[in-house]
């Protein structure tokens, strides 16, 4: 098995996914844990986003920006995490348990799956599509797509996070939405138990 988690997708849902999962490395539950994230971006919305009303980010502060710093930061706080650059998923299929993540390049196994891509009606990966409805915060005249799912379970162990989960496009509304599968997944790996993993000043 290649990994125990591959995350599709390095926009606001994606990355939060994977910094939040990567930061439990030192927890007995996850030590072991092989966690991997493709992080084609090219049709996250923040590309063009400027954020003026985030809490916690400076006024002006650039979504490309984001994006690119989000990147280093998951690679010099969790090098753990692997980082699958320049390819694009294709399709999803189950077997034996698992899901065969297919690429433009190569192909991946992985215990569980996080889709974590835009809602434009151009997202198009195989084996995903019996899950496409209309989203359901969204114009309907934008033709936005989500992937039906409760609590951002699709089935098991194939979650959705972000905006294609049905969330409306709000830069902190996405990430939390990751950060949520992210603590979800922890749970679970951890007999059940509910997880989260803080940071904390030592006095």
């Amino acid at each position: 098995m290649d990994f125990d988690v591959l995350i599709i997708g390095a926009g606001a849902a994606g990355l939060s996914c994977a910094l939040v999962l990567g930061s439990a490395k030192n927890k007995s539950f996850a030590e072991n844990k092989r966690i991997g994230i493709v992080t084609h971006q090219k049709t996250s919305h923040l590309q063009n986003a400027l954020f003026n009303n985030v809490l916690g980010l400076k006024p002006g502060t650039l979504g490309s920006d984001i994006l690119n710093d989000g990147l280093v930061q998951l690679s010099d706080l969790y090098p753990h995490v692997s980082q699958i650059n320049s390819e694009k998923v294709l399709s999803i299929t189950q077997q034996d348990g698992h899901f065969i993540i297919e690429t433009n390049k190569h192909s991946y196994t992985s215990i569980i799956v996080v889709v974590a891509v835009g809602y434009t009606n151009l997202m198009h990966i195989d084996g995903l599509e019996k899950y496409k409805a209309p989203h359901p915060r969204a114009a309907k005249e934008k033709d936005r797509i989500w992937l039906k799912n409760d609590d951002h379970l699709i089935e098991k162990n194939l979650y959705v996070a972000g905006t294609l989960a049905g969330w409306r496009s709000q830069f902190a509304i996405a990430s939390g939405s990751g950060a949520h599968v992210a603590t979800d997944i922890l749970t679970l790996w951890n007999n059940g138990k509910h997880t989260k993993v803080h940071d904390k000043i030592i006095a």
